[in-house]
């Protein structure tokens, strides 16, 4: 079974020095416990938002036939640019992408999860250091999070709700440098990926 995750630089797997993020650990748990022989595709582009898998969605996904399709929502929609005065992508135009996903992927599949937004340490990215005209703040976060659900609820779609689960925990020890996960907060999201899809 071919399996594509698409999404941006937390799919990639940045900061996962140990195992190269949640999808990669996704396929080391399939390949050495469930003897996974197809292929699992990483389909994470750093800064990608909605509007840009949507670009890439079909190309990527004709050349590699999945039979499963996940996709993560990112933060980068819920970016805050300063200088614009606006979220990055709003947030009605951020549900109808999702909506768009979905529609795309059913073109493949019937088989699609879609992964929600994880928090943010607020201290730490407000503004970015990386990118200093915008801010990423989980006010917003838990609000695109919120929709993005919805819209999997109104589409019979698996939704995984990572940031209600993380938000109950001391979940700023899971991450790099305040957005991005670290090692242990790949091997959560993989840990509740597997369980939430019954891999």
């Amino acid at each position: 079974m071919n399996i594509c995750v698409f999404g941006a630089s937390i799919t990639y797997g940045y900061y996962d020095l140990e195992m190269g993020g949640y999808v990669n650990r996704i396929r080391y748990y399939l390949e050495n416990e469930k003897n996974f022989d197809d292929q699992i595709f990483n389909l994470g582009v750093s800064g990608a938002t909605t509007e840009d898998l949507l670009e890439r969605f079909d190309a990527e996904a004709k050349a590699r036939r999945p039979e499963k399709i996940i996709i993560s929502v990112s933060t980068n929609d819920t970016q805050f640019l300063i200088q614009e005065n606006k979220q990055r992508i709003i947030l009605e135009e951020c549900q109808k992408n999702v909506t768009e996903l979905i529609n795309k992927a059913r073109n493949y599949t019937s088989d699609i999860a879609i992964i929600g937004i994880t928090p943010v340490d607020d201290e730490k990215t407000n503004p970015l250091p990386w990118a200093t005209d915008k801010i990423v703040q989980n006010k917003n976060i838990e609000l695109y999070n919120d929709k993005v659900k919805q819209v999997c609820e109104k589409e019979k779609i698996k939704f995984i709700d990572l940031y209600s689960e993380m938000v109950k925990i001391d979940y700023k020890k899971l991450l790099f440098d305040g957005l991005h996960p670290n090692s242990e907060g790949h091997k959560w999201m993989a840990e509740r990926i597997i369980r939430e899809l019954n891999l």
